[in-house]
Parts: structure tokens; C-alpha cells; sequence
């Protein structure tokens, strides 16, 4: 039986979600048919992005007012009506998939694999478990649909060069009446997404105290990084929850990560594993992050950040 696999399009509204490109770059790996499905209340200019996505066949565009936002409760419903005419389901593993996905697998009736980090066949796939320090191969039957997050860390993301077709799509699901949409309370930053940047530093538990973290954010505005923490630094009020990297928090691949005043905590570590080069500066040199930094700097952040960024700027007027 040829696959069939559907993309559950990740977006804000307005703009399709990097995240999308790389769980099609998964699904590429399967081998059959690639379909993106954009659920939204006015999804034409997200439909079109998604189109352009190396590989995808087609694009079904179901619009409705109920979609406006992305509530688990109103999209599950529509996916696993959707589900029925493929052999697997797809969703980034960011917080919109985590949310949406086991809804939709739980009415479809069938069981979720989480975290997929690899494809080994069409019907099994390897995942992170004990907070990737074991890597499990699971096998769906044959004859059960495929549900499916993907670990965003794991892949790259397809170009932007398809000319998929795109087709509106009217599906017959009762959606609930106990679930509305109030509204949407969200910090607004121009620095780059923290899961998506290339460039990340992070503050720990050692940056001391919320009025601290400015060091942390002028740092990385010099090197137009994203800004992340540890899970001690969000418990501990420095920063927002949405700012926290680790197996809790978000997964991350950046070219390069600096951590300031993390320990290395094994939670902490797990969603920095996939990152090109990782530099530690703590004050601690017994501190575990220096056991996976490819580079560590000793000593207290409140000095060497101070002369990184006078180094910067040195480099950048020369």
C-alpha cells in the first residue's frame, strides 16, 4: 500500500511556522505522498507558503471561523476526520503539536509516537527516552494509522522551491460547544524565535536575579541572538516559561549556544544536545555543562561578558 502521510501546518495567522518545513522534511522520509494541511479562518497567504515546501504534493486549505485560532479541542476533531484517508499523521513536536496531536490520535483511535528523531521505516521510528540519554526504536503495526510529533532539533528544513496544488477542503466533524477562543496574551520581541535562531544565549540560576538578565539580553542583542534560561532561572521568576530551553521547556539546534550561569542540569541539557558548538561560562569549573561545552570559560559572567561585548565591537569598528 502506497503511504499517504499528512502535515499538520504549524502558524500564527499570519505566517507559516518554520517548524512546518522541517516535520515535512520527516515525512519526505517515509517515502509516498506528502499533503500539508492548513487549518485557519483566512489561511489563503499561509496556503501559498505552504505550497512552495520542497516535496509536498498538496495543500488542503480548511477554512472556518472556529479555526481562527489553534485550539486543540476544535482541530482534533477535523484531523481525524482528515486521518481517515492516510496512513500517517504528522505534527511538529512544539507546543501546538504536543497540544493538538494526541487529541486527534486518541478519536482517531489510534496510539501517538512521540519525539520522532529519525524514520527508519515507514512504520518504525527512534525517539529520545529518560531524557535522551536512551534512544528507543518503536514499531507501529501494520494496519494501524500513524500519529506522530516530530523532534524539531533533528531536521533540516525543506527549501522553499514546490509548486504543490492547493485545494479547499469542507470536512463533516462536530466540533465541541464547551471550548471557545477568549484571547491571546503573548510577550512581542524583535529578537529572533528562540527555536528557530541560529545564534542562542541562555541565563541560569547564576545570572542572580530578574533585574540581572539585562546582561544577558544586551549580550545577545550584540550578536542578534535569541535569548533562552534554564528551568531555575524561569522557577525562580528571572525570566517568562515561554524563554525556557530543556526537556520542559523547548528543543533547540542554533549554530551556536552560550550558557551563562548554567549549571548543566541533565533536564537543561537534553534540549541543547543538537546544537552546533556550545560554549559554557560559569564560575564553578566543576559545573557538568563544561562535560558538553566545546568550549569553557571559567570564571564570572558579570566580567566576561563585559569584555566579549568591548571585544565585539572592537571587531566590528576595525
Amino acid at each position: 500500500m502506497t503511504n499517504r502521510i499528512l502535515v499538520i501546518a504549524q502558524h500564527d495567522g499570519e505566517r507559516l511556522d518554520a517548524a512546518t518545513a522541517k516535520t515535512v522534511a520527516c515525512a519526505r522520509l517515509i517515502e509516498g505522498e506528502v499533503d500539508v494541511a492548513v487549518f485557519g479562518a483566512n489561511a489563503g497567504g499561509i496556503a501559498d507558503a505552504a505550497a512552495k515546501l520542497a516535496g509536498v504534493s498538496r495543500v488542503l486549505r480548511i477554512e472556518r471561523e472556529e479555526n481562527a485560532a489553534p485550539l486543540a479541542a476544535v482541530l482534533a476533531p477535523q484531523i481525524a476526520r482528515l486521518a481517515e484517508n492516510y496512513t500517517h499523521v504528522l505534527a511538529p513536536s512544539s507546543t501546538f503539536g504536543k497540544d493538538v496531536l494526541p487529541r486527534a490520535a486518541a478519536l482517531a483511535g489510534a496510539p501517538q509516537v512521540s519525539d520522532i528523531q529519525r524514520v527508519i521505516n515507514a512504520r518504525s521510528f527512534e525517539r529520545p527516552i529518560y531524557a535522551g540519554n536512551v534512544l528507543t526504536s518503536v514499531r507501529v503495526p501494520e494496519g494501524v494509522k500513524v500519529f506522530g510529533t516530530v523532534r524539531l532539533a533533528s531536521f533540516q528544513a525543506v527549501a522553499a522551491e514546490g509548486s504543490a496544488s492547493i485545494e479547499s477542503v469542507s470536512l463533516d466533524a462536530a466540533l465541541p460547544s464547551h471550548t471557545r477562543f477568549v484571547k491571546l496574551e503573548s510577550a512581542k520581541s524583535e529578537r529572533p524565535d528562540l527555536q528557530g535562531a541560529k545564534i542562542v544565549v541562555s541565563g541560569g540560576r547564576g545570572v542572580g536575579s530578574k533585574e540581572n538578565f539585562d546582561i544577558i539580553f544586551r549580550f545577545a542583542d550584540k550578536l542578534g541572538a535569541a535569548v533562552g534560561a534554564s528551568r531555575a532561572a524561569v522557577d525562580a521568576g528571572f525570566v517568562p516559561n515561554d524563554m525556557q530551553v530543556g526537556q520542559t521547556g523547548k528543543i533547540i539546534a542554533p549554530d551556536l549556544y552560550i550558557a551563562c550561569g548554567i549549571s548543566g542540569a541533565i533536564q537543561h541539557v537534553t534540549g541543547i544536545k543538537d546544537a552546533g558548538t556550545i560554549v559554557a561560562i560559569n564560575k564553578d569549573p566543576d559545573a557538568p555543562i563544561f562535560e558538553i561545552a566545546d568550549i569553557g570559560l571559567v570564571g564570572d559572567l558579570f566580567a566576561i561578558l563585559p569584555e566579549l561585548e568591548a571585544a565585539i565591537d572592537a571587531a566590528k569598528s576595525s
